[in-house]
């Protein structure tokens, strides 16, 4: 099998995912702006704004356009929510079982922004 048709396919599965991570940012938006720390006003505009973010990069990869660039954007994000929101429940939590589902949190999103920068990183 083609190495490039099997890094294409890879690709627009990696991007259908984000779409329906960003898809649920508006069918969820509600239950998620809890995620939003305190100091940020407006907790609802920022889950829409991520999930604005994630089908604008999908879109990117799957169109195969401005590729780099929004794997980078994406990656760096995903980065930032390991960093801000995850990492500080994991250091925090109250109870084994929250610091379980922020550790998981906290890996899947470092390993969604290394998927994001392995993309950009082999587009033009």
């Amino acid at each position: 099998m083609n190495k490039n048709f099997v890094s294409r396919i890879s690709s627009i599965g990696y991007a259908i995912i984000m779409a329906i991570f960003g898809i649920n940012h508006f069918r969820m938006g509600e239950a998620m702006k809890g995620y939003i720390p305190s100091y940020f006003p407006a907790p609802i505009f920022w889950v829409y704004l991520v999930g604005v973010a994630l089908i604008l990069a999908a879109i990117a990869i799957i169109i195969n356009k401005v590729t780099r660039l929004a794997c980078y954007l994406l990656g760096l994000m995903l980065v930032l929510f390991a960093l801000l929101l995850h990492l500080p429940g994991m250091l925090h939590a109250t109870d084994a079982q929250m610091q379980g589902m922020s550790m998981t949190m906290f890996l899947k999103d470092l390993g969604l922004a290394a998927g994001a920068f392995y993309i950009g990183s082999h587009n033009e």
